[in-house]
């Protein structure tokens, strides 16, 4: 006998069908975004910043500026800062998203769930893309402003710069998952993520910067290594053009950069789904040999092949040293001597082919402009640096479990503070010091440049303490190391990018004064003054930077100082 089914069952049979057709994996993790602290103040700080760019040049008075100079120039300031939020805030989800998983126990039940990797990794991918959505939807007012104005093109203007953003939010997200799933610890993930992004939006602009206009091979791959930037594409966007722009002003790139990212966010994707699986867990590796109980021959080989041999047994910390300070080489990656050099080593080799370049072309670039080349490579170099560095000093130290040891020593809170910042700051002096030979030969062919050199040094050197300072304060009141590398990175770019935002709109939106106040809160944009920098020659801007970036390094030092001290004290 037939029975009919009931309208409730039928219902019930539906919804279950449409539940299990979504992706779970997809509403998890863009729910779990957004209800982070770090999501809120990416959409508030990213909208607060594109109403006040509108607000600060819309027309006045009902007067419109027919031939659009006003909105193309708002377009700029509101593109840029578009373009950096997306680089710099964006990727700093999908980074940690698969190594957290890995690290909590739950990528493994995932993989046992009847979810197939596939799944899970467009769900993941899913749900960040909604959350880089929600960023570009909160920009789309700005946007529809500009456009009201006048003088900015739908299509040419608008809709293509949007595509560039997706593309750009497409190829990084990817990047970051691939670079998540090889990583053991979020915070390298983090660390790892905004170096690769650094290389290819800013050092990929260099090569084209030295070989402009040469017809030969290296001019090509430059040309080639240009159209990985999106800088570029966006400043053919802008419409934007200025005697220092070299590498980013040429032939157009934007059908070599679209090309570029699709097939690269297609390989991160494949590489990073190829990797789902239960070889994700192995972390094989060889015991090795300690040097000391090798053979006679060996050691000797190695003690003439090594300058640093990492498997030589190390000797005891001897009593003038700071114990705090050599725990930090001997436990960080980057802060064991044979990473030490290693380091000092590229960027005396990157030092010397500027070196090269200003011995060779100095007659047609003129000093200034190498100058400012030097100076802006030193600065990416302690942007990427000292945040990976200072920023874990001490939430490190309570992530896994290595304060409570601290402060059962008898060491004083002062000596832990001391030990923490100098091994950052030693190895950061190493680096500033293995990229002065560009600057002697600087010297060698202007001797009257010595004074600017010295200043520009100055300026350099206090760009570290400054950048460290801020680093270790900020990373010192978050609990994981993870937390406090995304926030340090944020931070201390936003520090980095404001004035070089406002000085883009100088003269429309910005007048001189303000531009000139802008810069005189960064010391690296002192440096480029100093050096006369294409674009920055007309501004004065010591000593007001270096009042502002030591006045300020002195209370995020004290800053810092007060926290130790605090979680030094009994409970």
């Amino acid at each position: 006998m037939a029975t009919e089914a009931s309208p409730q069952s039928s219902s019930g049979h539906a919804q279950t069908t449409a539940d299990s057709a979504s992706n779970p994996v997809a509403k998890r993790e863009f729910l779990g975004i957004l209800r982070s602290r770090k999501a809120f103040v990416v959409l508030f700080g990213l909208t607060i910043v594109f109403m006040v760019a509108v607000l600060l040049r819309w027309p006045s008075a009902g007067t419109v500026d027919l031939s659009g100079k006003q909105s193309l120039q708002v377009f700029r300031m509101f593109g840029y800062g578009l373009l950096a939020g997306v680089i710099f805030l964006v990727p700093a989800f999908p980074a940690v998203s698969i190594v957290n998983e890995k690290n909590d126990g739950t990528l493994a039940l995932l993989l046992n769930s009847p979810l197939t990797p596939l799944k899970i990794y467009l769900g993941k991918l899913a749900g960040i893309l909604m959350f880089a959505a929600l960023v570009l939807m909160a920009s789309l007012p700005g946007a529809a402003a500009c456009y009201v104005m006048g003088g900015v093109d739908l299509y040419s203007g608008i809709l293509r710069f949007y595509l560039l953003l997706v593309l750009l939010i497409v190829h990084y997200v990817t990047l970051a998952m691939l670079v998540s799933s090889y990583v053991h610890t979020a915070d390298a993930g983090v660390r790892i993520t905004y170096t690769a992004i650094f290389v290819t939006a800013l050092l990929t602009l260099l090569p084209a910067a030295f070989f402009v206009g040469d017809a030969g091979i290296l001019g090509t791959v430059s040309g080639y290594l240009r159209s990985v930037s999106p800088i570029p594409v966006l400043t053919e966007l802008m419409q934007q053009s200025s005697p220092g722009q070299r590498g980013l002003i040429g032939q157009s790139t934007w059908p070599r950069f679209v090309v570029f990212a699709s097939i690269s966010s297609l390989v991160c994707a494949v590489w990073t789904l190829s990797r789902l699986n239960y070889r994700i867990f192995d972390r094989s590796r060889a015991q090795g040999v300690i040097t000391d109980d090798r053979s006679t021959g060996e050691r000797v080989l190695r003690r003439l092949m090594y300058i640093v041999d990492p498997q030589r047994r190390k000797a005891g910390i001897p009593w003038y040293l700071n114990p705090v300070m050599v725990k930090e080489f001997r436990c960080r990656r980057f802060g064991r001597s044979q990473w030490l050099f290693r380091l000092v080593a590229i960027s005396a080799m990157l030092s010397v082919a500027l070196t090269f370049a200003a011995a060779t072309s100095v007659t047609a670039w003129g000093t200034e402009t190498i100058g400012g080349l030097m100076v802006v490579l030193q600065v990416i170099l302690i942007v990427v640096l000292t945040p990976s560095l200072a920023s874990g000093l001490i939430s490190g130290e309570r992530d896994g479990s290595g304060w409570e040891l601290l402060r059962l020593t008898p060491l004083s809170a002062s000596k832990i503070i001391r030990g923490k910042l100098l091994s950052v700051l030693w190895t950061l002096t190493l680096v500033l010091l293995a990229t002065l030979p560009g600057y002697l030969v600087m010297i060698y062919i202007q001797p009257q440049m010595i004074v600017q050199v010295r200043l520009v040094l100055l300026c350099l050197l206090l760009t570290v303490i400054y950048t460290l300072a801020v680093s270790a304060a900020v990373g010192s009141f978050f609990r994981t190391t993870a937390s406090a590398t995304t926030v340090t990175y944020i931070i201390v770019i936003s520090i980095f990018v404001a004035p070089l935002l406002v000085w883009l709109g100088r003269d429309a939106p910005f007048g001189y004064d303000f531009v000139n106040a802008a810069l005189s809160t960064n010391p690296a944009c002192a440096a480029l003054s100093v050096i006369n920098s294409p674009g920055f020659e007309s501004y004065d801007l010591l000593p007001d930077a270096f009042w502002f970036a030591g006045i300020l390094s002195a209370i995020m030092f004290c800053l810092f100082g007060y926290q130790v001290w605090r979680l030094t004290r009994p409970v």
